[in-house]
């Protein structure tokens, strides 16, 4: 599989967690990485005073080999650069939902304010994705990855061929502040099943809070599970058809799922995350409890007698 330039990058990401943390094959761990920081957006829309020191604190934590970047949009850039400590660098990835045209502005402001380190660029594709593409590949550093933001629906998989052999991946958006926003089981079986059948790394966004599929009870919203799409990537690996991934996606019995998940041998884990990158969640303490709660993480360090 061709992880692109930025691959070697994302594969060794995340991997030096304590053993002690994992009580299952842990090399490398399961959730190595697997928590980008959205703190900024929806629905947590944490300001940025309080989002930066949050994030400061993840990295010094036992898990702080869970947590991939913190990810901050264009609009947020002016506030974030008040904040800039070169004594303390802070890797972040640059959030484009305006499009191409704010990019370049972006990136050269990131790129000359010590203390912050771009890592990647999420541009949204809104049906250009030549342009999109365009803008990856004139303003992405070396060593860091792009994505772009693909859209549900008949247009898939044209947007995914013209992604293919790109410095861009595909990212997808499995939830938000609005009914409309989360894909049923069906539509993401089949952003998952494509990327697989075209050997493209991809990451997703928003909704995925808990582990396992849920309705929400305030919103009625059906969010999907993290661990569900953990799964229903591990299957699509193995050669699974999107109706069987629709099935996995579609699983709220938390005790089936974690069995599934403790039956994954390490290659298995690897060739998994080696598809699914990462996440973007506005909380990274809701995912995490869920995977103590289930067992998929043995206890913190400061829970031990």
């Amino acid at each position: 599989m061709d992880l692109g330039r930025e691959g070697a990058a994302d594969m060794s990401a995340g991997t030096n967690a304590d053993p002690g943390t994992d009580t299952r094959p842990s090399e490398p761990p399961l959730f190595a990485g697997l928590w980008d920081d959205a703190a900024l957006f929806p629905p947590g829309n944490a300001p940025m005073a309080e989002a930066v020191p949050a994030h400061r604190v993840y990295r010094a934590e036992w898990f702080a080999d869970f947590v991939r970047h913190f990810l901050v949009g264009v609009a947020h850039l002016p506030d974030l650069v008040a904040l800039a400590d070169p004594e303390a660098p802070l890797r972040v990835v640059l959030v484009a939902p305006g499009g191409p045209a704010t990019v370049g502005p972006a990136v050269r402001t990131i790129l000359d304010t010590p203390g912050l380190l771009l890592e990647g660029i999420e541009v949204a594709g809104d049906g250009e994705i030549g342009k999109a593409v365009a803008a990856l590949h004139e303003h992405l550093p070396e060593m860091t990855a792009g994505y772009v933001e693909v859209l549900k629906g008949a247009g898939l998989d044209a947007d995914l061929d013209n992604l293919a052999g790109t410095y861009g991946r595909p990212k997808f958006r499995t939830g938000g502040t609005a009914a409309h926003a989360f894909p049923n089981e069906v539509e993401l079986a089949a952003f998952v099943h494509a990327c697989r059948v075209r050997e493209m790394p991809f990451k997703v966004t928003a909704g995925l809070h808990n582990a396992v599929r849920h309705t929400d009870p305030t919103t009625g919203f059906e969010h999907h599970g993290y661990l569900n799409l953990m799964l229903a990537t591990h299957h699509a690996v193995a050669g699974a058809e999107p109706d069987a991934l629709a099935d996995l996606l579609a699983i709220r019995d938390s005790a089936e799922l974690t069995r599934m998940a403790h039956e994954l041998t390490v290659p298995e884990r690897t060739r998994l995350r080696g598809y699914l990158t990462s996440y973007g969640t506005c909380s990274v303490a809701e995912p995490l409890q869920d995977a103590l709660t289930l067992g998929l993480l043995g206890e913190p360090p400061h829970r031990r007698d």
